[in-house]
């Protein structure tokens, strides 16, 4: 087995059904359903709902051998609204905090297409998914390779702007659910229930816009190279 072929078996995704269950459902149900007086109470009600995802980070953690720059934020956000909530500070603090993680992954992203590295480059066109020599000198003998570099520029602005919308929704929904004082039952309840809703309300849409960012990018890249996608991609 190559060393290209161990990294891709090591670097294999979660089952993003095991991802969702630790860390949207179960969360939400205890929320919702368990954190009143009569079982586990608001603070500890809270704290075992943030002890799933935040075991499931560590685990992640660990599996991989290393923590990216999303994961941490992911991680902190975590933390954060358990600060909120157990310090009982103004709700308005969640929908902030809620905001501004999307906004600063969406500013890294956009500023990396300022300073000529776009991100979506490193996301996606890596040796572990795509010849990447083959792709670079067919760009090169078809004088194509300034005009790749642009779109993936344009491509990158693209993915700034889906989280400039995950951004927004995130202080929408926030804004819209979460109402009562941080510490109390009720609380946690419109917790748990905007941890379920943001699956479906921007989750969701934002892979769809994902999806189609990569989609472009695969269609210029047979474009400008002249091959099939099946001749750019590792198959072994």
């Amino acid at each position: 087995m190559t060393s290209d072929n161990q990294a891709i078996n090591k670097r294999k995704k979660n089952n993003p059904l095991i991802e969702i269950v630790f860390n949207i459902i179960i969360p939400s149900v205890i929320l919702m359903k368990f954190s009143g007086p009569e079982y586990l109470g608001s603070v500890i009600g809270l704290i075992v709902a943030l002890i799933f995802p935040i075991s499931y980070g560590i685990y992640d953690f660990i599996k991989a051998g290393s923590l990216n720059f999303i994961s941490l934020l992911g991680f902190l956000s975590t933390l954060l609204t358990g600060g909120i909530a157990l310090f009982e500070l103004n709700v308005e603090w969640l929908a902030i905090k809620e905001a501004a993680i999307p906004a600063i992954i969406g500013f890294t992203v956009l500023m990396s297409g300022f300073f000529g590295k776009p991100l979506l480059a490193k996301l996606l066109l890596n040796s572990l998914l795509f010849k990447l020599d083959t792709i670079y000198d067919a760009l090169d003998e078809r004088g194509n390779t300034q005009n790749f570099k642009q779109k993936i520029t344009n491509a990158n602005y693209l993915l700034a702007l889906t989280f400039v919308f995950s951004s927004t929704m995130n202080y929408l929904l926030a804004k819209w659910i979460v109402t009562s004082p941080a510490g109390s039952v009720e609380f946690n309840e419109q917790l748990g229930e905007m941890t379920l809703l943001s699956y479906p309300v921007i989750a969701i849409p934002s892979m769809i816009m994902l999806i189609g960012i990569f989609i472009y990018v695969i269609k210029v890249l047979t474009k400008l190279t002249g091959m099939k996608f099946e001749e750019m991609v590792n198959a072994e």
